[in-house]
């Protein structure tokens, strides 16, 4: 068994929850849920699993997972990231059981590759696939960015290996809740690209200083190409670049939805949420943070 803590966010995960954990037990030392108040059962299920629960009021991601990494008692050499709706396939449990014990070690962090599924199909084009992200680390040397969106784990000094097999994302909910769930993440991510051009937040950029090339290139380009496009433009030729350029095509027909409604559907609502509050801004006025509460009850 590996001397790591796995911390597991939770609301209402009553349709995932069991199958992440079972995918963890017997593998991992601790397992750990921070949950914002689930009211489905989500949190006897994940008791009766072996789960330690922990519950914390939701403000967003970033801060709910930090709040778990500080306040959960974390003293396991390893940490690692899941989200409920995620599970490890098989030949992931053999490959860390494996490599574990002879790694170096020096190490302090691992990139695992996560595969996504949409309505039964995994989504293998369209640059989704392999998606690289650190989700282990040696515990208290790894944090969560404190961004509203797109937030990555980093590590102060990296030195990190890629395993090679594969952390599986498949969401079983109807299409209704995913879109209910974009909804949400188009009003982050207008805080974030609101935030690049007001500066109301501070902006915390920790992973461009990181060895994570993919997710240094992914933001470069959000950051000094994509925001700096006209509203309303810029997702149709991100569609067109990951459909076209990037072969999602190649996905069938769920891959035909899945790209159109979250490669171009979910950004034109966030330049639509982004253009509702900059519409009420008068010209000096650096209220931005009122007017995201007031349109979307977002207090930033």
């Amino acid at each position: 068994m590996l001397n790591m803590t796995v911390v597991i966010l939770t609301f209402n995960e009553i349709k995932h929850i069991e199958r992440c954990i079972k995918s963890l037990t017997g593998l991992v030392s601790r397992i750990v849920v921070v949950d914002s108040f689930s009211t489905d059962g989500t949190v006897e299920l994940c008791e009766s699993l072996g789960a330690e629960v922990f519950q914390n009021i939701w403000r967003n991601y970033a801060n709910q997972f930090q709040w778990g990494l500080d306040n959960c008692g974390i003293d396991s050499v390893w940490t690692m990231r899941m989200d409920a709706d995620e599970y490890l396939e098989n030949e992931l449990v053999a490959e860390l059981e494996a490599r574990f014990p002879l790694l170096d070690p020096e190490l302090n962090g691992v990139y695992l590759k996560r595969k996504v599924f949409f309505k039964g199909r995994w989504i293998k084009y369209g640059g989704f696939y392999p998606h690289v992200l650190l989700r282990i680390w040696k515990t208290g040397e790894g944090r969560i960015e404190q961004r509203w969106m797109d937030e990555h784990i980093v590590i102060e000094a990296p030195k990190t290996t890629t395993f090679n097999t594969n952390l599986v994302d498949d969401n079983l909910n109807h299409i209704g809740w995913w879109t209910d769930k974009h909804n949400s993440y188009a009003s982050r991510e207008m805080v974030d690209l609101l935030n690049m051009k007001y500066r109301f937040l501070e902006k915390d950029d920790a992973i461009r200083e990181s060895d994570d090339r993919q997710a240094k290139v992914k933001r470069f380009i959000k950051e000094e190409v994509y925001s700096r496009l006209p509203l309303g433009v810029r997702p149709v030729l991100y569609f067109f670049y990951r459909y076209v350029l990037r072969g999602g095509f190649l996905d069938g027909g769920k891959g035909f939805l899945f790209h159109l409604l979250q490669g171009l559907w979910y950004r034109l609502l966030v330049d639509i949420k982004v253009s509702e509050v900059e519409r009420l801004l008068q010209p000096g006025d650096k209220n931005v943070k009122t007017i995201i509460r007031d349109l979307y009850g977002i207090e930033v």
